[in-house]
């Protein structure tokens, strides 16, 4: 790995949130705008930098600036780039057709999903599996449900999470205000307990050494790693919250990239619906990124600790801060879980594989230890010694690639990149070449 050394071009665009102690009305020293009276939400002063994604877009704007006729790649945030299949789309534009005829006119739906989806997910994606469609809460992503989740279960439980996991999980806690502040030494935020996931640990927590908590957010296949837990990692993590009373936040929107034995669901597991809700999206698997269409499954026997069932509070706050997905969104949902449909999505999710593979092999020719790229459309590419930053840095500056730095997703990701397998078979194999050369 010669070539590629310490260095950033690009400066950092760490924005620091500014504290207000004071609201007044007076115009601001940039004379934009009159301050109110109302005291900005202290658990946004929290928050240290503004969200990884948004940032890594600025930052490619900033490039794309700078080098006007570059061909940029971006294998950084995973947007889908594969049309939607003309089955789903084609059944999308005839439900949106029909919204224009007296007949076919529908306007609120039940804000937990069209029945008819609830049992077609139950049947086709959970099978055998006890998940009844009525646990089941049709929504716009997983993205809005994780908030909506956070929402439920307030300020003052303890939440634990993987590091390195996906930002929305710490970032929705800080904001609802579970956590304490950030500590800059240590690069994490206090009362959130950190679960470290990393090669040396086959990418799963000590849970002898883990603190007892309310909750646990677990994505698998993970975002970012790419790793799906074993069976009897599951296992393991079911009986823990078993044990401690928690409830496990389930994050499976990668379950259809998984090909070996790896569970796809977390109530594949005996115990699971006693402890676990389970979160799903149908962006990776169908390309609905734009669409937006995802679901959360809230099982009948989890209990709050006075015996409450959870699903009841889930319902309200569904009802009071949701008015249900997109019928449109929702009629290709249908589309994609019918018998074509599947086989249809099926294919394009072979598609994203290949790419993955074609990335996982590039980087594995150039001596670097390479994870995920086989159970999920990401590469976790380790760079020892290096900051995720400076290598995101000089990958763009001298191949125009977008990658995602590592220690974006928690401090357990420094010296590790994330790369995208959502791409066009050009862009990949492109990408492939610019990355020999620099590296080799």
């Amino acid at each position: 790995m010669s070539k590629l050394s310490i260095f950033c071009s690009m400066p950092y665009a760490i924005f620091f949130q500014p504290r207000m102690s004071h609201a007044s009305l007076k115009v601001r020293d940039d004379g934009v705008g009159v301050c109110t009276r109302v005291t900005r939400n202290m658990n946004m002063e929290k928050l240290r930098n503004g969200y990884l994604f948004p940032e890594i877009a600025m930052r490619e704007l900033e490039h794309m600036k700078k080098y006007p006729n570059a061909k940029v790649i971006s294998l950084g945030i995973g947007d889908t780039t594969q049309p939607i299949p003309d089955i789903i789309a084609s059944s999308m534009a005839e439900h949106a057709r029909r919204l224009s005829t007296i007949e076919g006119y529908r306007g609120y739906g039940a804000e937990q999903g069209n029945k008819a989806l609830k049992k077609a997910i139950a049947q086709t994606l959970y099978g055998d599996l006890p998940v009844k469609d009525t646990e089941i809460f049709i929504s716009d992503g997983s993205q809005s449900d994780i908030s909506r989740l956070q929402l439920l279960l307030g300020s003052n439980v303890t939440i634990a999470v993987q590091d390195p996991s996906f930002p929305a999980y710490i970032d929705s806690g800080v904001i609802i205000g579970q956590t304490g502040d950030f500590q800059d030494e240590t690069s994490k935020y206090q009362n959130i307990e950190y679960m470290p996931c990393r090669p040396q640990n086959n990418f799963f927590p000590d849970l002898t050494t883990t603190a007892k908590t309310d909750v646990i957010f677990f994505c698998s296949p993970n975002n970012p790693t790419g790793h799906a837990a074993s069976r009897k990692q599951l296992q393991q993590l079911v009986e823990f919250a078993r044990a401690n009373g928690s409830i496990i936040i389930f994050d499976s929107a990668y379950a259809a990239y998984v090909r070996d034995e790896s569970p796809r669901s977390i109530y594949e597991i005996p115990g699971a619906r006693e402890v676990a809700i389970e979160i799903s999206s149908f962006s990776k698997f169908v390309g609905f990124t734009g669409v937006r269409l995802g679901w959360t499954v809230v099982p009948e026997e989890l209990l709050f600790s006075n015996g409450f069932p959870v699903i009841k509070d889930f319902n309200r706050i569904i009802c009071t801060c949701f008015n249900g997905a997109s019928n449109i969104a929702q009629a290709g949902g249908l589309a994609c879980l019918s018998s074509d449909g599947l086989r249809a999505v099926q294919s394009m999710v072979d598609y994203y594989k290949e790419n993955a593979k074609i990335l996982g092999d590039t980087f594995t020719s150039l001596g670097l230890d390479v994870y995920g790229s086989i159970n999920a459309p990401y590469a976790w590419v380790h760079f020892p010694g290096m900051k995720s930053w400076d290598v995101f840095a000089e990958i763009l500056e001298k191949t125009h690639i977008i990658t995602v730095p590592g220690c974006g997703f928690g401090p357990g990701g420094e010296e590790h990149i994330r790369v995208s397998a959502f791409g066009h078979r050009e862009c990949i194999l492109e990408a492939s070449r610019r990355l020999k050369n620099l590296l080799t």
